[in-house]
C-alpha cells in the first residue's frame, strides 16, 4: 500500500496493531501457563480476554473506513513474542520466571501504549472520533494492564525471585559442606588403612628378627 495520506499511515498502523494483537492472543495462553504466581496468571488470563475484545475494535474501526485489517505482520510483536518464548524455554526457577515473564509483558504493553497513543492522536487530526474512542479504550486498558503488572511485581513476584535466589545460595553452601564432610571422612579411612598396615607390617618384621 503506498503512503500517500496522513489516513493510508493510520489505515497501516492500525493493520499492524491487529497483526499485534493476533499474536499476542496465541501467546497469552502459553504466559498463563508458564506463570506459578497466582495473581500474575490470574492477569494473563484477564488479559487475553481483553485482547480478543481489542482485535473487535480494530476491526470495528476499520470497519468504519472500509478497510482490510489484515495484510501486514508486526514483526515488533513477533520479536517481543519471540523473547518471551525463549524465557519460558530456560531451566529458571519458578519465581525467577515470573519476575522474567512480567518484564516480557511490559515490553509488549509499552509497544501497545506508545502504538495505540499514536493511532488516537492521528484518528482525532483526521476528525475519526468514534474511532479515536475506540481506540482510546484500548489505550488505557493496555495502562491499565502495564500497571497491574508493575504492581504485582512490586508486592510480590520480584521479592519472592530474590529469596529464590537466597535458598539456592544457601542450598550451594549445604551442597559444599556435605562433600566437604565426605572428604574428610574419606581421609581418615584411607589414614587409618596406612596405619593399619604400617601396624601389620612392624608386627611381622618383629616376628621376622625373632
Amino acid at each position: 500500500m503506498k503512503l500517500e495520506s496522513l489516513r493510508d499511515l493510520f489505515i497501516t498502523e492500525l493493520r499492524d496493531l491487529y497483526s499485534a494483537e493476533n499474536q499476542l492472543i496465541k501467546a497469552l495462553p502459553k504466559m498463563a501457563k508458564a506463570a506459578t504466581n497466582p495473581d500474575l496468571k490470574a492477569g494473563f488470563e484477564e488479559h487475553l480476554e481483553q485482547t480478543r475484545g481489542h482485535a473487535q475494535r480494530l476491526e470495528q474501526v476499520c470497519q468504519q473506513l472500509e478497510a482490510n485489517p489484515k495484510g501486514k505482520k508486526c514483526t515488533a510483536m513477533e520479536g517481543l513474542i519471540e523473547e518471551g518464548k525463549e524465557l519460558i524455554e530456560k531451566d529458571a526457577a519458578p519465581n525467577v520466571l515470573d519476575a522474567g515473564l512480567i518484564a516480557a509483558a511490559q515490553k509488549v504493553e509499552h509497544y501497545e501504549i506508545a502504538s495505540y497513543g499514536t493511532v488516537c492522536t492521528w484518528a482525532k487530526i483526521l476528525g475519526l472520533e468514534e474511532a479515536a474512542e475506540l481506540l482510546n479504550e484500548t489505550l488505557e486498558e493496555e495502562k491499565a494492564t502495564d500497571e497491574k503488572l508493575t504492581e504485582i511485581a512490586e508486592q510480590t513476584v520480584n521479592e519472592e525471585a530474590e529469596a529464590s535466589e537466597e535458598e539456592s545460595d544457601n542450598e550451594e553452601g549445604s551442597d559444599d559442606e556435605e562433600d566437604l564432610d565426605n572428604e574428610e571422612e574419606s581421609g581418615s579411612a584411607r589414614g587409618g588403612a596406612r596405619n593399619g598396615r604400617g601396624r601389620t607390617q612392624s608386627r611381622s618384621a618383629s616376628r621376622a628378627s625373632r
